[in-house]
């Protein structure tokens, strides 16, 4: 049996609500985790061999390149290591490493870099930043669930387009809200997005927005997305402020 990501949402609402039932459900998933860890570990030390073992082969017989499967071969090589990195990041997005930090002079850092990377492009990138917090969380997992989020609204732009961010504090909650004027998103992929391995791109592994989940989660703050085919998406991301997040559940 299975859950959705938004059943396991609801679920991880409820058992939040009585302590005891919540450290069981976090026993329970660190015990997953550790599951899909070592199966990880068991894939990848082959695959590392098979990929190093068709360089070798390459270095030592050039002429291997014009064989007609051996692009292919490669290609799909190394999207089987590009899956396992993203499965491998998957599996440690609710692991934090929490630390107190200034959420406004994080922001500032990473609206900057992502400025940066739409420079020369056609993409059009606005942010507000306004009066933010201290918070406690882990920024790195943060940072990561937010440039996922900029990457794919850059990515679900065709040309030109915008993508704007706006950062606020409200109610004891940062908000931080990402829109593009992108492709959009119909209702029937709305209903899958959080789901692992769920894709619409022909590259994609579907593990990138179950990461973000998975981090604002353990944040114990909440993702939405509200998005039409033609006219952009928008996702909001509610953050708590209060100190005591732990780190791996034991």
């Amino acid at each position: 049996m299975s859950f959705t990501s938004d059943e396991m949402q609801r679920l991880q609402s409820y058992v939040n609500q009585d302590a005891e039932a919540s450290a069981l459900f976090q026993k329970l998933l660190h015990s997953q985790d550790m599951e899909r860890h070592k199966i990880c570990h068991e894939i990848r030390n082959p695959l590392t061999l098979l990929s190093g073992t068709l360089q070798l082969i390459e270095s030592r017989h050039p002429e291997v390149r014009s064989f007609e499967y051996w692009d292919s071969l490669c290609q799909d090589l190394e999207y089987m290591m590009h899956l396992l990195e993203e499965f491998s990041l998957f599996n440690n997005s609710s692991s934090l490493h929490p630390e107190t930090f200034s959420f406004r002079s994080f922001m500032e850092k990473l609206v900057l870099s992502f400025a940066a990377s739409c420079a020369n492009t056609e993409i059009e990138f606005t942010s507000l930043l306004e009066d933010l917090p201290v918070i406690t969380g882990d920024p790195v997992k943060l940072r990561q669930a937010l440039l996922n989020l900029l990457k794919n609204a850059v990515e679900s732009i065709h040309g030109s387009g915008s993508v704007n961010l706006k950062a606020w504090f409200h109610d004891s909650q940062i908000h931080i809200r990402i829109q593009d004027t992108g492709c959009g998103i119909s209702e029937e992929q709305l209903k899958e997005i959080f789901t692992p391995f769920f894709t619409s791109k022909s590259s994609g592994t579907g593990l990138g927005l179950p990461v973000v989940q998975n981090i604002i989660l353990a944040h114990h703050g909440t993702v939405s997305v509200d998005s039409r085919p033609g006219f952009g998406t928008t996702f909001e991301i509610t953050l708590p402020v209060h100190p005591g997040l732990s780190g791996d559940p034991k």
